[in-house]
Parts: C-alpha cells; structure tokens; sequence
C-alpha cells in the first residue's frame, strides 16, 4: 500500500512571512512543501520565481515540490533544479510536442519529475510518457489561483491513471491539486491519489498538525 503525503501548498501562506510559514509546515508534519510558481502567461496570476525558492531552501529539510505553471518550462526547469528543488512538474499543456524532451531534461537535472494535466487535458495523453515521469499531477481545480471547489470529475483521471500505471508495472506518484478538504479527502485517496496538496485547508485550520494527519487519513 501507497504511502498517502501530504504537501501542503505556500501559495496560501503569508508571502512576508514565507521562510517561517515552511518552519510551521515541517513542524507540523507535512511531507513535501508544494510551491506554485506562476508566470502570469501561462496564467493570469504571478506568484515567486527560482529566487523564492532558494530562499526557502535553508529552512525546511523537506522536498521542495515545485509547480511550473509558466510557459517555455525547459527554459525555466534548471534554475528551480539550482535553487533546491527536489521535483520539478511541468505542464503538459505548456510543453505540448516538447513534452517528452522537456521531462527527459527535467530528469538530467537530478531532480525527481512531473507532469501536470489541467482538468480539461485527458490523462491518457500524457499516459503514453509515463516511463518518463515520476509523478503525475491531476489538476483538480482550473490552474491560476487558490480557493476554488474540488472538480469531481478529475477524481476519475487519477482512477484511470492508477489503473494504467499497475497494469504496466509502473510507479508514478499521483499527486492531486486543488480543492482537497478533509471531507473529500478520502474519495481522492480512494481515486488512487497518494500526494495531495492543500492549501487553505492547511493554513485556514486552527489544528494544522491534526488537519494534515486526517488529510493522509490517519484519524
């Protein structure tokens, strides 16, 4: 049975207080910290770039799992690789015909890599470069800002992503993003999810220790 982690997303936390917020979440007991970077091309908002990174690097012994929501990634993967990233996602969608060159110079970089589909890309296009990845992120949520409700209809594509990465004898992560709460987190978990991000749900609880806990599942 899949480890369930949970990695909870700094696009929620306190931006002028970020280095003491990944304290909080390591302290807390995440087990990745999830960071959304955002070019305001590929969508409309800007969040941090490879220096907001390495700023964080010295605080927290965590995975840093980095989100690429910008366009032209293969420009961008070495300097987050640089600044302390240990997994680099990129966007299927901002890749396109350069997506498996784009994962195999994630992977040169010697950092763990994903592949991001938003809810309106079917999985099974990226299914056919799973030897390339190390982890499949399901966009639950439209890319671009937290806060939104859980779209139920991606928990289908992790289904299905599961399903095809055990058939084949592959391991990917499935790493679920967007609208996860304590009260679906079970049917993502259920979907084949075993990496689920949160954002609001982490950093809006009053217990953050326990909300985590229960987001993996364990009371």
């Amino acid at each position: 049975m899949r480890k369930i982690r949970v990695a909870p997303s700094i696009l929620s936390a306190d931006f002028a207080a970020m280095g003491e917020a990944v304290e909080r979440l390591e302290r807390a007991g995440a087990d990745l910290i999830h960071c959304d970077v955002m070019d305001g091309s590929f969508v409309p908002m800007i969040t941090f770039g490879s220096y907001m990174v390495e700023a964080l690097r010295p605080h927290t012994r965590l995975p840093l799992d980095v989100h690429l929501m910008t366009v032209t990634p293969w420009e961008k993967a070495e300097a987050f690789a640089r600044a302390g990233a240990d997994i680099v996602t990129v966007h299927a969608e901002a890749c396109g015909e350069r997506l498996k060159e784009t994962l195999r110079l994630v992977r040169s970089l010697g950092v763990r890599c994903g592949v991001s589909v938003s809810p309106h890309t079917p999985v099974e296009s990226v299914l056919p470069f799973a030897e390339e990845f190390d982890m499949l992120l399901v966009m639950s949520v439209v890319p671009g800002k937290g806060g939104q409700k859980l779209i139920e209809s991606t928990l289908g594509k992790a289904e299905l992503a599961r399903e095809f990465f055990e058939k084949h004898g592959l391991s990917p992560d499935i790493e679920m993003d967007g609208g996860v709460t304590e009260e679906n987190a079970a049917r993502v978990r259920g979907a084949g999810v075993n990496v689920i991000v949160a954002g609001s749900t982490v950093f809006g609880a009053a217990d953050m220790a326990g909300t985590i806990a229960r987001l993996r599942g364990e009371n």
